[in-house]
């Protein structure tokens, strides 16, 4: 509700805006061309995401990764870790912060396993996991529009991951490392490996199984992305309009942040129209060396965590004129938000899930840990781009 109220706030000022003539009719037209395919893709992965939840999809994976990992605690934080790399890569940070976290607490639990580092590597990883494709965060959606009026030429899934996965590495290696060293008394422990729990629904799990496996190619195929994103949504509206169709509620979509993905642009589209882009350049710096690239990086991750990553990256994209500055701020701002915990709505719904799981994990500790690894995170992954 709060997240729906302050969106409502936000599209209200900028239609304030608009009306006024503060905002010229002509760029809230192009904003919308450039918005309405990242707000569908939104609503078609919500839908994907929270109907393959219903289908029992990530429990199913969860549990046979107990089995797998054969009483080995290791061995089975090591299945989550790629799990959620996985997730957060194809289906988006939200997925592995709202719908993993509580999978993974579970499993944790019934292995007699301390939930704390699995809890804290789902949401370090959706953070840092999320720069290698354009779906993996909403940011990089945008960055791809930008990109190519740089560029001059549409850049499919491939190009972009050829300029992201070397920070796209780092990114992820420095908080397994970190959460290793820290939890390597509770994950050098053996459990007691339980019978997986048989799936209510064969048919709904096979189906959303099948239609994530289509979407991921379909993701990575260059068209656009909300294309196969719908695809996958129709498919399984259908599967369970079929078998179970009070699963079927207006709280699939995602209403809230939706409204707040809207504001935002209208608001910053706003801030630009008065000269917001301008003053940033000037902190921002330019040229595409070691230390111009980390200037970027940092003003990202500390915008994205003084207000959060979405805006900050909305702030300061007019900064960016070159593939490596535009790589720079993405990773400011998808690798950086692990200090407040209004950096990544990710991160804000990642903690109400451990409250309604009973799992207990302060802000203050959860700063003082990002502390450490967002500044890690970001020097590892910008010095990764710069050798790229």
């Amino acid at each position: 509700m709060k997240t729906a109220l302050i969106g409502a706030g936000l599209l209200g000022v900028g239609v304030v805006a608009l009306v006024t003539g503060i905002l010229p009719v002509d760029e809230a037209v192009a904003l919308w061309d450039r918005v309405w395919p990242v707000l569908l893709f939104v609503l078609a992965m919500t839908i994907v995401t929270e109907l393959a939840a219903a289908a029992g999809l990530f429990d199913w994976l969860a549990q046979h990764a107990s089995t797998w990992a054969h009483g080995r605690s290791w061995l089975l934080w090591l299945m989550v870790v790629a799990l959620a790399v996985v997730c957060t890569i194809f289906l988006s940070l939200d997925t592995t912060a709202v719908l993993l976290t509580p999978v993974v607490i579970v499993m944790a639990r019934h292995a007699g396993i301390s939930p704390l580092p699995f809890a804290l590597t789902t949401v370090w990883l959706a953070n840092t996991a999320s720069m290698l494709l354009p779906v993996s965060n909403l940011t990089n959606l945008l960055a791809v529009s930008k990109l190519e009026r740089i560029v001059g030429h549409p850049v499919s899934p491939v190009e972009f991951a050829s300029l992201t996965w070397a920070p796209a590495i780092a990114a992820i290696v420095v908080p397994v490392a970190v959460i290793a060293l820290l939890h390597r008394r509770s994950l050098f422990t053996r459990y007691v490996i339980e019978r997986p729990e048989r799936i209510a629904d064969p048919t709904l799990l096979i189906a959303s199984a099948v239609a994530v496996l289509i979407l991921i190619p379909g993701l990575l195929s260059g068209l656009p992305v909300w294309i196969p994103a719908c695809a996958a949504a129709v498919t399984l509206l259908v599967a369970f309009a079929v078998s179970r169709p009070a699963e079927l509620r207006i709280g699939l979509v995602p209403w809230p942040l939706l409204l707040l993905v809207a504001g935002l642009f209208l608001v910053l589209e706003t801030a630009h129209a008065l000269g917001l882009g301008d003053a940033l350049a000037a902190v921002a710096g330019t040229g595409d060396d070691p230390l111009s690239l980390l200037q970027l990086a940092g003003l990202g991750a500390g915008g994205a965590n003084v207000a959060n990553n979405l805006p900050a990256y909305l702030a300061l994209e007019p900064s960016v004129d070159s593939p490596a500055r535009m790589i720079a701020l993405l990773v400011g701002v998808n690798v950086g938000p692990l200090i407040t915990p209004w950096a990544s709505l990710a991160t804000l719904l990642w903690h109400d899930r451990l409250k309604a799981m009973g799992v207990e994990f302060t802000w203050s500790r959860y700063a003082i840990l990002g502390l450490v690894v967002a500044p890690l995170a970001v020097v590892a992954a910008t010095a990764a781009l710069a050798l790229r």
